[in-house]
């Protein structure tokens, strides 16, 4: 019986949404592919990408098809006319039992769904979404405080 040998793909990051951390609570994270055109993929590859607007919604109420709205890829600088629309909506490869997940857990009360990061994972580009609940200005205070408090504790034990 042959054992099977499994290989870690590279991974390098593209970009990501820090501001996410800090204006969402993330409840959980999803591993999704995304379909590209190769200017965009080109663009990627120099790093010119903003995750900062981009969320991710079903086309419809009974599509199960998950999509990236707003996510800014800019122009490949040394594109020509078959050149990509900056803001053009992305579907976002799911399975299907993931994609019912999601929709039900959407369909709460204020939860959303936002890229968290976007990089390569060997060949392939793979978008890190998260489904969000948002954080009210009294979380946002806490979190702040908490931080202050371990930057303190680091600076006298160490």
């Amino acid at each position: 019986m042959k054992t099977l040998e499994i290989r870690e793909r590279k991974q390098k990051l593209i970009s990501a949404n820090r501001r996410a951390y800090h204006d969402y609570e993330v409840v959980q994270k999803i591993e999704t592919g995304i379909i590209l055109t190769g200017t965009e993929v080109k663009s990627l590859r120099d790093g010119k990408v903003s995750l900062q607007d981009a969320y991710a919604a079903f086309q419809d109420k009974d599509s199960l098809e998950l999509s990236m709205i707003n996510l800014h890829i800019s122009p490949y600088s040394h594109g020509n006319r078959e050149n990509h629309e900056p803001k053009r909506l992305r579907k976002l490869l799911v399975n299907h039992r993931e994609a019912i997940k999601l929709k039900t857990l959407i369909q709460e009360k204020g939860m959303t769904l936002i890229p968290l990061s976007i990089y390569f994972s060997g060949p392939f580009v793979k978008m890190e979404i998260g489904i969000v609940r948002a954080k009210r200005k009294y979380d946002k205070r806490e979190d702040t405080k908490k931080r202050e408090v371990e930057k303190e504790i680091r600076r006298k034990f160490v």
